[in-house]
């Protein structure tokens, strides 16, 4: 058998009453929190284990066995909390004292948002009726910054209390954000090499400088000639070969580590909270998630799960929409992939769906295996019946190709003055598609629009200026090595980068 890790959580049922603005603090050593493969190949990990894994063993993912639960008053106690505070409440929930003590937990979450530019680390802005949660506030102007500013500095903490005798060859593919992010929150870091590997070409030139600039010598970019799918399918067959993953200490940053999806549930209450802080007659929040890898909106899915009130999670792709088939008529065909104006969205297999897939199971991961074994020989899967109702009544999804795009974005700057990146203007007319309701719909802004000139200047002419961090790449020297798609390549380059 072969997949995923996912958690195990049996659980105390402790009372406990708070007033308004107190962080609630539930005690973590009652709560034992265990991981398992998607696959069932291993089963009952710890917190630190899954997050120094990044890809189980039997190529499954790791996932909870169960998730807690929040009530109405726990988030209602966390309302008055900032950011880190409030994602201090959430992420205890997975993760055990004796993994994490309290104080090192609160200390990594309240380090990695210091590193975002606004106090409120994910503001929640009105834009033309509906809400946006801003998410590029971070050090590279994206959203994987929430997440990859957590894993980075999780990362170091188990590596200095033990963890693979202090080393990690951190490998990772990027379809444009999650490289220069994962290079942000790992760059400088002791007994950490990070090597990231993109598609020559096929990521805008700004994203491309923002990893190929940055000087530390434990940082190592990687142009494969290929697609990010072949990128992604370069890291997957590294961890699966056992003999080099040990050799190197092999670790992940791409969604497929559970710590990232667990980090990015922390925005769904935020922006919850900060939605019916103005309406309070609204009972549940939309979310429209520009989607690629699925691991956002996964996160979504989670923390309603856990009991968040959370009304219609919307996938929004681009003209790489496997997930939309999927969610309309049943059918998770692998097809080509063609190039878009939001690259970071250019996928045709997405790495975290499998996660949800092991939900859709019914979390059995035979018939999980099952799934997964003959769509890696076919390239397809197809659902029907009640298995489809399900997955539609979980998720609904919508597909906006470039003209939608571009209109969008043009529509939103002439009339709200407000200037949306490619994969931000996806996930707004997704929401325009479907006549959600505006007071209880937010839209995810992915990026900052200065990373994507090109494609923002087909619609809007002159463009904004650029932030002033953006704009001083053009003048950094870079560094960059090229690699055929050739598996022992890259394993090679990894070896050299760690000797």
């Amino acid at each position: 058998q072969r997949g995923l890790l996912c958690p195990q959580v049996d659980y105390i049922q402790v009372s406990y009453f708070l007033s308004k603005g107190q962080s609630s603090n539930p005690i973590r050593s009652m709560t034992s929190v265990t991981y398992s493969s998607t696959r069932g190949g291993q089963t009952n990990l710890s917190f630190r284990s899954v997050v120094m894994q990044g890809l189980a063993r039997d190529r499954g993912l790791f996932v909870p066995d169960e998730f807690p639960k929040v009530t109405m008053e726990e988030i209602e106690s966390w309302r008055s909390l900032s950011y880190p505070d409030m994602a201090v409440e959430v992420i205890s929930k997975f993760v055990k004292e004796d993994q994490v003590p309290a104080e090192k937990l609160k200390d990594i979450v309240h380090r990695s948002c210091a590193a975002f530019r606004s106090p409120e680390v994910t503001p929640v802005i009105t834009v033309g009726g509906h809400y946006v949660l801003e998410l590029f506030h971070g050090p590279t102007f994206a959203f994987k910054d929430v997440a990859l500013q957590m894993l980075g500095n999780f990362f170091e903490y188990f590596l200095e209390t033990g963890s693979n005798n202090g080393r990690l060859a951190v490998l990772g593919a990027t379809s444009g954000d999650t490289g220069s992010a994962a290079i942000s929150g790992l760059r400088g870091k002791k007994g950490v090499d990070c090597i990231i590997l993109f598609p020559n070409g096929r990521v805008s030139a700004i994203q491309e400088r923002q990893m190929t600039t940055v000087p530390d010598s434990n940082i190592h970019c990687v142009a494969v000639e290929g697609t990010f799918d072949d990128c992604q399918d370069l890291v997957k067959a590294s961890f699966n070969t056992p003999d080099f993953r040990d050799k190197v200490h092999l670790g992940a940053v791409n969604s497929i580590n559970w710590c990232r999806v667990l980090a990015q549930t922390t925005y769904y209450y935020w922006s919850y909270l900060r939605v019916t802080d103005q309406q309070k007659d609204v009972k549940e929040v939309n979310f429209s998630v520009p989607t690629g890898n699925f691991g956002d909106v996964l996160a979504g899915y989670y923390s309603k799960l856990m009991g968040l009130p959370v009304g219609r999670l919307i996938v929004a792709t681009n003209e790489n929409d496997i997930l939309h088939r999927f969610f309309t008529k049943g059918e998770y065909h692998r097809e080509d992939i063609a190039k878009t104006i939001s690259p970071s969205m250019d996928i045709c297999v997405s790495s975290n769906f499998e996660r949800y897939l092991f939900h859709l199971a019914g979390n059995d991961a035979e018939k999980l295996a099952g799934w997964m074994k003959d769509f890696e020989t076919t390239k397809k899967l197809t659902i029907d019946g009640e298995l489809l109702a399900k997955a539609q009544g979980d998720f609904g999804s919508a597909r906006a190709d470039t003209a939608m795009t571009l209109d969008t974005i043009r529509e939103y700057n002439e009339k709200h003055n407000y200037v949306l990146c490619p994969h931000s203007a996806v996930g707004v007319s997704a929401v325009h598609q479907l006549s959600l309701a505006s007071l209880d719909t937010v839209c995810l802004a992915t990026a900052h629009e200065g990373k994507f000139p090109a494609a923002v200047q087909r619609a809007i002419d002159p463009l904004p200026t650029p932030p002033a961090e953006l704009a001083a790449l053009e003048s950094l020297p870079t560094r960059r090595t090229e690699l055929p798609n050739d598996l022992q390549a890259v394993q090679n380059f990894v070896e050299q980068c760690v000797s």
